[in-house]
């Protein structure tokens, strides 16, 4: 009877449809529902690592505000701002964009911790959606980006920042730093499915350091040595800065076409990003053996 079996999995052409506890008929629908709760399983797993492991959540969430005392109040006064503005003001949304764009990091070392673990392996052997994976793992970054965001916007509040742009143009520039982050998800899916163990994807530090320095987050292109300027004002994580220094009614740096336009390229770098990287992300995960 083992071997009627196995031959019918082998011949049906819709092994999908023999998902367990299927309660919807074959089709769109049911292929949606499955997706969805696969999805939703991968995501609580990686909450409740984050639950048993409280070190975890306190190291990722507090790194940010160390930052900003120590940057802020060590460091502030030395540093100029364009037009002589107050550097606190001028520094939160770039350490709003600098947590989110490190955050990529931290998804890099989730994945090629479970990829060397064999959970990959492990999730490829079960009936569930091949998107569940990566998508679980992104909705379960942005989680915890909303929970960064919130924690250093309440350390920014206790030092004096506010956002003077008014709040439906602060609920954009939030919007704008999520999406950033969203887009740099499926870098660090696609690093960690490359990268063949934990010590490797240590050494993208190195990478992701530059990415984040060579910015307008501390200081403004325009007070950059010339040649460097132009490379930090189009890193994609400064357009994402500047746009919501503005939104914020922050002080801004301008004078370049790419400064000039921050609100429109903070939403096409993080478009173009997703384009490339999530493709790569999910074919990286097929691709990889059983």
């Amino acid at each position: 009877m083992s071997t009627v079996k196995t031959e019918k999995r082998e011949t049906d052409p819709d092994p999908a449809a023999h998902h367990p506890g299927d309660l919807y008929p074959a089709g769109p629908e049911r292929r949606l529902y499955w997706a969805l709760a696969d999805c939703w399983n991968v995501t609580r797993r990686t909450l409740t690592h984050y639950q048993r492991q409280p070190v975890t959540i306190v190291w990722q969430l507090g790194f940010p505000i160390v930052s900003v005392l120590l940057y802020g109040f060590v460091f502030g006064e030395a540093m100029a701002v364009p037009g002589d503005g107050d550097y606190r003001e001028f520094l939160m949304p770039g350490m709003f964009a600098s947590t989110m764009a490190f955050g990529f990091m931290g998804t890099t070392m989730a994945v090629v911790t479970d990829s060397t673990k064999g959970v990959i392996d492990r999730f490829r052997s079960m009936p569930m959606a091949p998107s569940a994976v990566a998508a679980g793992r992104g909705v379960s970054d942005l989680l915890v980006a909303c929970a960064e965001l919130t924690i250093l916007g309440v350390t920014a509040l206790l030092i004096g920042w506010e956002a003077e742009g008014g709040a439906p143009a602060a609920v954009g520039a939030f919007g704008l730093l999520l999406l950033l982050r969203f887009s740099l998800i499926w870098v660090g899916v696609w690093l960690g499915l490359l990268v063949p163990n934990a010590e490797a994807a240590g050494g993208l530090y190195a990478v992701a350091f530059p990415l984040t320095m060579i910015s307008s987050i501390f200081v403004a292109p325009s007070l950059m040595p010339s040649w460097l300027g132009p490379v930090a004002a189009w890193n994609p994580v400064s357009s994402t800065v500047t746009a919501t220094r503005e939104l914020f009614g922050q002080p801004v740096s301008g004078g370049t076409w790419i400064e000039e336009n921050a609100v429109l390229m903070a939403v096409v770098w993080p478009l173009v990003i997703t384009a490339v990287f999530l493709p790569l992300a999910v074919r990286r995960f097929q691709a990889l053996s059983r």
